[in-house]
């Protein structure tokens, strides 16, 4: 997908979690949000999925454990959802982690947990 249609829907991605948070608010558990995220990217008409499964290899053998992303939007665009008080570096080095082994180049960490969605919301690209 190229770089300036991922950047359209990064457009729609925050637009809708906006939304979300001006209907909801803050302070409810992350699964209410992914829930009501997918909600609002049906009506939008956009493709998402919740708890995709992400196979883990370790040196080329697959392993019985697999990582969860909360929402991978048109199959390219990885959302990490957060409730949190404060962003952790954790938080974002999860986000990363998830772009590498998707081999996915956009995603965003969102902490529903603010006054604001704006000062919630964050970008993290991978060779993109």
């Amino acid at each position: 997908m190229e770089n300036k249609t991922l950047n359209a829907i990064s457009k729609q991605i925050l637009d809708a979690s906006i939304a979300v948070h001006k209907e909801m608010g803050p302070g409810l558990l992350e699964s209410v949000y992914e829930y009501c995220l997918i909600k609002e990217f049906e009506f939008r008409k956009i493709n998402a999925q919740r708890q995709v499964q992400l196979p883990l290899y370790y040196k080329g053998e697959l392993l019985s454990k697999e990582f969860k992303i909360d929402i991978l939007v048109e199959n390219e665009i990885v959302l990490e959802l957060k409730t949190v008080d404060f962003i952790l570096p954790v938080h974002e080095a999860q986000i990363i982690s998830y772009l590498k082994l998707a081999n996915k180049k956009l995603g965003f960490l969102i902490n529903f947990n603010e006054a604001l969605l704006k000062d919630g919301f964050y970008r993290f690209v991978n060779n993109f």
